[in-house]
């Protein structure tokens, strides 16, 4: 039988709720810069969160609803400037602390590395924007315990691709059933799967209805031992927050040869 030796984060949405009050900020606070009228609320942010990246979501939305607009240089180059101005934005509102770790994420980091199980990312998001949200929700020391940070900009496909998690794989020399996955949207765990791995998926306010049926466990969120987490679909066990205990068993359960 195979040994849970890893745990893989997602980071939008999974470790911290930066998707609404984070990433569509900083968009309309780089759209108002460009002098563009686009407002992006909160139903159509999302939406647009379908679409996985940045760039590529800008792109989605040009195309779909303002097919109107002719912007005033290659269309690549405008979408590529725009998005360097919101990921300013972004990290700007990563510097003033507006966006926390979901609850129990940074205790169950904490006890997976006192442990010995190996950490990475594989986000969508650009290899700044993830450095930039570590660096601003965790301690100097945690940022490091992360063996493999796996950014959208560095590999072919974004989510729901499995590239990136085939990156991490790869990069660890790890098997699938080696490791277990944190992910919150439909895209991130089609993506897992078809890298062969399995996932937990904690909802947020933007996924909570998608497709989850290939997950080992749907949850509100990690929860803590006097906040516990509402179970929406899988077997927890009598476990009430997820801890390395938890995620040993899943393992057991789901990810063994």
């Amino acid at each position: 039988m195979s040994k849970l030796q890893a745990l893989i984060f997602d980071m939008d949405g999974t470790m911290a709720d930066t998707e609404r009050d984070g990433h569509r900020v900083a968009f309309n606070r780089a759209f108002a810069k460009a002098g563009l009228d686009w407002d992006w609320s909160g139903e159509l942010y999302g939406e647009l969160l379908s679409v996985s990246g940045g760039k590529e979501r800008m792109r989605y939305y040009i195309t779909d609803y303002q097919p109107d607009f002719t912007p005033s240089t290659d269309l690549d180059e405008f979408i590529a400037d725009l998005h360097l101005s919101k990921s300013k934005y972004y990290q700007e509102l990563l510097a003033e602390g507006s966006i926390p770790l979901r609850l129990g994420v940074q205790r169950l980091l904490t006890e997976a590395q006192q442990q010995g199980l190996r950490l990475a990312i594989a986000t969508t998001s650009s290899r700044p924007n993830s450095k930039a949200l570590l660096e601003s929700t965790l301690p100097p020391e945690a940022v490091a315990w992360f063996e493999v940070v796996a950014a959208g900009d560095m590999v072919p496909e974004k989510k729901p691709a499995p590239d990136v998690y085939n990156y991490v794989l790869q990069a660890m020399d790890l098997d699938p059933q080696d490791c277990l996955v944190f992910e919150d949207s439909a895209n991130g765990l089609k993506a897992s799967s078809q890298a062969g791995l399995k996932a937990v998926v904690t909802v947020n306010g933007d996924t909570q209805h998608q497709d989850f049926s290939e997950a080992v466990l749907v949850l509100d969120h990690l929860g803590e031992p006097q906040q516990p987490f509402t179970v929406l679909a899988g077997e927890a066990g009598n476990h009430s927050y997820v801890d390395v205990a938890l995620a040993r068993y899943l393992h057991e359960q789901n990810c063994a040869d």
